[in-house]
Order: C-alpha cells, then sequence, then structure tokens
C-alpha cells in the first residue's frame, strides 16, 4: 500500500487536473456558444456567474465582477472534481467505466446546476431553452465537465 502523503498527492492532482479541464472546456465553449448565438462578449459570459451571488448588479460591476465570476466558476469546477475524486473511492464504477460515468456524471452536474442551484441562487434563473443553451448544457455538460474530470481522477487517482 503507497504512503498516505502519496495517494493524498495523487488525489489533489486528479482534483486539479480535472477541475482545470472542465473549468477551461466549460468556460470556453459558453463563452463561444453564447457569442455566435447573441454577441455577447465573454466578459458577460462571466458576470452571468457572478450574478448567481451579486444578482442583476453583477452586470454593472465591469471587469471586478468579471473576474469574481471566473474565480466562482473555476471553484465550482474544482468542487465538481473532488465530489466526482470522493464518490469513486465508494462507486468502483467510476474508474472502471470511465467514459460512461464521466458523461453520466456531466449530465449529473448540469440538472443539479440548472434545477437546484440556479433557482436558488440571487438570480432565481430557470433553464431557457435556446441553441446556445442546449450545447452548453445537457451536451456539452457531459463531454467537456464529466468526461475531463473522470478521465483525471482515471489518470491521476485510480482505485487500486
Amino acid at each position: 500500500m503507497p504512503p498516505a502523503s502519496s495517494t493524498s498527492s495523487n488525489a489533489l492532482l486528479a482534483i486539479f487536473w480535472g477541475g482545470l479541464a472542465c473549468g477551461v472546456f466549460d468556460i470556453t465553449q459558453a463563452m463561444v456558444a453564447f457569442y455566435l448565438q447573441s454577441g455577447l462578449k465573454p466578459v458577460t459570459v462571466l458576470q452571468s456567474v457572478a450574478s448567481g451571488l451579486l444578482g442583476r448588479a453583477s452586470f454593472q460591476g465591469g471587469a471586478r465582477t468579471a473576474a469574481l465570476g471566473a474565480f466562482l466558476h473555476f471553484f465550482i469546477a474544482f468542487s465538481w472534481a473532488a465530489i466526482y475524486y470522493l464518490a469513486s473511492r465508494r462507486l468502483l464504477f467510476m474508474t472502471e467505466k470511465t467514459v460512461i460515468a464521466g458523461l453520466i456524471y456531466g449530465e449529473f452536474v448540469w440538472i443539479v446546476m440548472t434545477f437546484v442551484v440556479l433557482p436558488l441562487s440571487a438570480i432565481h434563473r430557470w433553464p431557457t431553452w435556446s441553441k446556445a443553451s442546449i450545447i452548453t448544457g445537457p451536451i456539452g455538460h457531459m463531454f467537456l465537465v464529466g468526461l475531463p474530470i473522470a478521465l483525471a481522477v482515471k489518470r491521476w487517482a485510480p482505485v487500486k
């Protein structure tokens, strides 16, 4: 059995790389999709993340609220990566059937964020259905949120 420090560093690497990949892929695809559909600038996409905490005032905050949105977005991404890692220690199929588990997890994340977190946030938002929201939501979360997290956990913290 490896020393505890080896196990924890593998967990941290899995959470770090999974959260980073998830965060970068997810925000990038949101910025691209919403720019192509509505002409929204990246700063507005980041401010929309901050609006979950600040409400509509986030759109008046310029670069400061965009930076807060980026911080919150990556905090959430790393949190979902940590949750996947912890769950994978008990549910072995999450590291044995990585692709399927990652795709399912991405959908789970989207459902929780869309139907629990956003309605309870400062903006009290329910889903709106547009091409961009479908691409970034149920489709994007499978491949750009769940899958990178699952692959990172499989790579850096497999269950032995």
